[in-house]
């Protein structure tokens, strides 16, 4: 393919991406890939992938170069409901002897870009590029620049969805683990015989310590009560006790004796 085939692919790349492709050089342009892609954590949908293969039943040799790269066109621009938050632009450099030798390319973000959360151009740029490299051999010798931009696209997209997921995964995990911890506030320690059998141990031995304890706290009382009643008896207590002969003799040996001590004193 020459010069002139080269022109013909950008100007049917020009009517399939009318508003997403600027020229560089006679030889050299960029295209911006919107992906279908959107930065929300809570949206579950699957990227919409659109995937257009070099051997397809329509061919440039059926209904003409033009044709077929409207057809596949049509394909291309079929678009999901995702809203698209993600550009990356594709710069495509054709050697002389495109597409007999692969074209040179490089992927960056747009100009004053915001960073999409699951994708990295800087760091992802090696790997995307990487993934063109089946696409570009198995296209060599045919126009393949759509071909590579929908292989980009998907590839993009995908990875942006695998990301998504695995952060959802680890979400539900993070999610899972707090509820565990947060159940096990209402669920007691599993018995075993064992268990059961230490525990019964323990209550035996704290319940015959509760009961000495209680005992010996019973003695205490009892002791203080015996000694209150013998220093504070009444005159009824003393008699019904038996105590009342005794006391009144005890009375006339204490006057007796009082009585020989008062003499003592007189004759001394």
């Amino acid at each position: 393919m020459g010069i002139e085939e080269q022109r013909e692919e950008r100007e049917v790349l020009g009517s399939i991406f009318p508003d997403e492709i600027t020229d560089v050089s006679e030889t050299e342009y960029r295209i911006a890939i919107k992906l279908d892609v959107t930065n929300d954590d809570e949206d579950d949908s699957e990227p919409h992938l659109i995937r257009c293969y070099p051997n397809c039943l329509v061919s440039t040799d059926r209904v003409g170069p033009a044709a077929f790269w409207r057809m596949r066109s049509d394909i291309f621009r079929r678009q999901s409901n995702n809203k698209i938050l993600a550009t990356l632009v594709l710069q495509v450099q054709y050697p002389p002897d495109y597409p007999d030798k692969a074209p040179h390319l490089d992927l960056h973000a747009p100009p004053n870009a915001p960073k999409h959360k699951y994708l990295n151009i800087q760091d992802d740029k090696s790997n995307l590029l990487d993934s063109l490299t089946d696409t570009i051999e198995e296209n060599m010798g045919m126009a393949m620049v759509f071909t590579l931009v929908s292989t980009l696209k998907d590839g993009a997209e995908l990875l942006v969805s695998e990301r998504q997921h695995a952060a959802q995964a680890m979400r539900d995990f993070e999610a899972a683990k707090a509820e565990e911890e947060e159940n096990k506030k209402f669920h007691g320690t599993a018995v075993t015989r064992k268990s059961f059998l230490e525990w019964r141990d323990r209550f035996k031995r704290e319940m015959a310590e509760e009961e000495q304890r209680k005992m010996e706290e019973k003695e205490t009382e009892d002791k203080k009560k015996r000694v209150k009643e013998e220093k504070r008896m009444t005159g009824r207590e003393i008699w019904e006790k038996g105590l009342a002969g005794k006391v009144e003799e005890d009375d006339e040996d204490t006057d007796g004796l009082l009585e020989g001590t008062a003499k003592v004193k007189i004759e001394a």
